[in-house]
């Protein structure tokens, strides 16, 4: 084998091993699977559903949801209670360290007041007071709530 491509071959292994111990670390949340539903004929209020991956060490709390494309954003739970379906506001939503919360039909949600359409971007807002902006990349859906 010629020196250079020795040289070569020792260069791109290098920078190979660099790479894989120098590997960007994940975002510290990850939201997936978004859907937003369209509002049933007559009704003001739609639905949202996503996957949170907390990808840290610490426990993050969602404190509020909010789009301009609704007049309001809250976090929702369905609860069965004597038999009775119900549906309550939950004041913050926490994801465990390094888990993942799925806002799913028939568990927690998002409701949505007075869609305009088509959803674009929902911000997350955190105690801390920073923020997520999640791009919604697909229109509303017109699946039933």
């Amino acid at each position: 084998m010629s020196s250079i491509r020795l040289l070569v071959l020792t260069l791109l292994t290098a920078c190979c091993a660099l790479g894989a111990c120098n590997a960007d670390p994940l975002p510290p949340l990850v939201a997936s699977n978004i859907e937003i539903t369209a509002a049933m004929p007559g009704n003001k209020m739609s639905a949202g559903y996503l996957a949170l991956t907390n990808n840290t060490d610490d426990v993050i709390r969602v404190s509020s949801v909010t789009s301009p494309e609704f007049e309001s954003v809250e976090i929702h739970e369905s609860l069965l209670e004597n038999g009775v379906a119900k549906m309550r506001r939950i004041p913050e939503l926490s994801i465990a360290a390094k888990s993942t919360v799925t806002l799913e039909r028939g568990g927690k949600h998002l409701m949505l007041k007075r869609p305009t359409g088509t959803a674009t971007q929902i911000t997350l807002n955190f105690l801390s007071g920073d923020t997520i902006l999640l791009g919604v990349q697909a229109p509303i859906s017109s699946r039933k709530n």
